[in-house]
This record gives structure tokens, C-alpha cells and sequence, in this order.
């Protein structure tokens, strides 16, 4: 048998296919795990069960992966849909098409990290996400600074605390009520970054990244993070791929034109090298990434060279990573 799942927050569509295609059963259940083993207990063990990546696929891939110990695959959305597009699209039909898809060997497969790694991602990328909320009120409160019409001159480094003091005797009640938040929101990302600060003490693989100029303890955490199991990568361009970090390519009539890069896969990953690469070009002036920057940042503009060079660090990392040696300068 096997089963096909389409996914929402509230409710599961499940369809039940046999070897020759005949669907056996396709049942609305709620989203619940005790619902979700009653109805795995009636129809028995299937030969492999596949689920779409959504926001609520985690938990019920554990359960059952871990918990009951079924082979799960978790399917692609838009390269499946790519595969099974239809004009008229139900649940029961999404259902039964993912279970046809599994039957005939066409589903495209997501990597599904292990529970370390996924707990690491998620840990990195709630920081990420703290610092974007703090980042977003900081410009409100520049905004209101320049409706206004005020500027502090004696304070120039902006949100340090004699930076701050002055913005509270402007009185402002939004201006108040926006520090009160950036400041919790501080104290957030402080506890958040030690937590983060610790694990990077005690992994290997990150302690070797930071040996890579412009790759500090949280980046090389969230690199770690999003990359998982190196060898699923068989050279480094899969790897720049897979973060959207290599040129969109249309060939026709026997010419090949390069675009912009693709910016598929992991954003976070893609975000995080274009970070990096910018302190490594201040920090290895010499370092033949930086050489390589500056060649073609007098040749097609700094943006353009910081995401090339970027492609270019994120080649380094995949190699320390891959034979888990530091970096040696060149």
C-alpha cells in the first residue's frame, strides 16, 4: 500500500493506493495524532507514506517516521506539482495523486535534517527572526525622527544607550513606546546569541568554519544548520545552488545567456554568505576572494561582485566541511 497525505492545520486527507493503483481509501481525518494512529491501525503498515512540505508537516513526519517507524517521503510541493499539475485540484485529489506519484517512483523528494540539526536551524533562524522585528521598529522610530524633522548631533552612533537617553526626553510617546520593545526585544536576542554562543563552542564542524575569515560563531552555526548532511551535495556548485547563489541560464538556438542568480532553496543560507563575504573582503584583504571582489567590482559594480564572491566563500565552506579540515589561507 500506499498512502498519500495532503496537509492542513486542521484536518488530514489521506488516500490509500494499492500496487496496481486501485485507491483503496481516501478519509478526511482531523489533524491529530490519535486520530492519525486509529486510522493507520484499521488499514495496517503501508509499503511508504508521502506528505507534501507545508507549515504542519514536522510533527505528524516524526510521529510517524520515529514513533511508528514508517518510511516516510517528504514530497517537494512545486517540483511535484510541476510533475502532477491538473486543472481541477480537490484535497481527495491531491491525496490520491501523491499516493500514484509514490507508487510510480515521481515524487521529489525534500532533505529532511535529523532532530539535532533541525533544533540548531530552528534556534538560528528564531534569532534571525528576532533581530529582523528589532531591525523593523528601529526604522520606525527613524521615521518619526524625520516626519518630525529631529536629529541628534551629539549622540552619532544611533540606539546606543546615550543614544537612547536622548530619544526619551524627546517625550514621544511612540518613540517610548518603540524602545521599550527594542530593549525587550535586546535582552532576547542576548539570551538567544548565548545559547547560540555555547552549542558553536561544541561543534566541531562550526569551530572549523569560523576558521574562515568573515564566519563568526552564528553564522557558522546557521550555515550547519541549513546545510545538514554535507554529502548530499556532490560538488560545491549543487551546494551554491542550493542556495540560489548561481546564475539563472536560458540557451537557445545555440546561445547560452546567464541571468540573475536563481534565489532558490535556502534563503537563510543565501542571506548569511552575502553577510559574510562583505566582513571577509574587510578582514582578508588579501585572500584571493577578495582579489576576486575587487577584479570585478571595478568591472560590473560592488552588488554584483559580493554575490559572485559570495558564491565563491560558499565554495570554501562546502570544502572544509567536506574534508573537515580549518582553512588555509591563499
Amino acid at each position: 500500500m500506499f498512502v498519500g497525505m495532503d496537509l492542513d492545520k486542521n484536518y488530514l486527507q489521506v488516500a490509500v493506493m494499492d500496487e496496481k493503483g486501485k485507491v483503496l481509501q481516501n478519509s478526511r481525518i482531523d489533524n491529530d495524532l490519535k486520530q492519525l494512529d486509529r486510522f493507520f491501525d484499521k488499514i495496517g503498515s503501508p509499503s511508504r507514506v508521502v506528505m507534501e512540505s507545508s507549515c504542519v508537516w514536522y510533527n505528524i513526519y516524526r510521529h510517524l517516521s520515529e514513533e511508528r517507524h514508517f518510511d516516510v517521503v517528504l514530497s517537494n510541493p512545486i517540483k511535484t506539482r510541476a510533475i502532477a499539475s491538473a486543472k481541477i485540484k480537490t484535497d481527495k485529489l491531491d491525496a490520491a495523486k501523491l499516493a500514484d506519484l509514490l507508487r510510480g517512483g515521481y515524487i521529489a523528494e525534500c532533505y529532511v535534517p535529523d532532530r539535532r540539526t533541525m533544533d540548531l536551524r530552528e534556534l538560528v533562524r528564531h534569532r534571525a527572526a528576532l533581530v529582523r522585528m528589532r531591525t523593523k521598529l528601529k526604522n520606525k522610530v527613524h521615521g518619526v525622527m524625520l516626519m518630525k524633522g529631529i536629529t541628534i548631533s551629539d549622540a552619532p552612533y544611533p540606539f546606543t544607550q546615550k543614544y537612547n537617553e536622548k530619544l526619551k526626553e524627546l517625550n514621544d510617546y511612540r518613540i517610548n513606546g518603540y524602545l521599550n520593545v527594542i530593549e525587550s526585544l535586546d535582552r532576547e536576542i542576548k539570551d538567544v546569541s548565548d545559547k547560540i554562543l555555547q552549542l558553536a563552542k561544541n561543534d566541531e564542524m562550526a569551530k572549523l568554519l569560523m576558521t574562515i575569515p568573515g564566519i563568526g560563531y552564528y553564522s557558522a552555526l546557521l550555515i550547519v544548520g541549513e546545510i545538514g548532511d554535507i554529502n548530499r551535495f556532490p560538488d560545491s556548485y549543487h551546494l551554491c545552488s542550493y542556495a540560489g547563489l548561481v546564475p539563472s541560464t536560458h540557451s537557445s538556438g545555440g546561445t547560452t545567456y546567464n541571468g540573475r542568480i536563481t534565489k532558490t532553496g535556502s534563503r537563510y543560507l543565501r542571506w548569511i554568505m552575502q553577510e559574510c563575504v562583505y566582513v571577509h573582503i574587510r578582514t582578508a584583504k588579501d585572500s584571493n576572494i577578495t582579489r576576486f571582489y575587487n577584479r570585478l567590482a571595478k568591472k560590473n559594480g560592488k552588488s554584483k561582485a559580493a554575490v559572485a564572491a559570495a558564491s565563491k566563500l560558499l565554495k570554501v565552506v562546502y570544502w572544509v566541511m567536506k574534508e573537515k579540515r580549518e582553512y588555509h589561507h591563499s
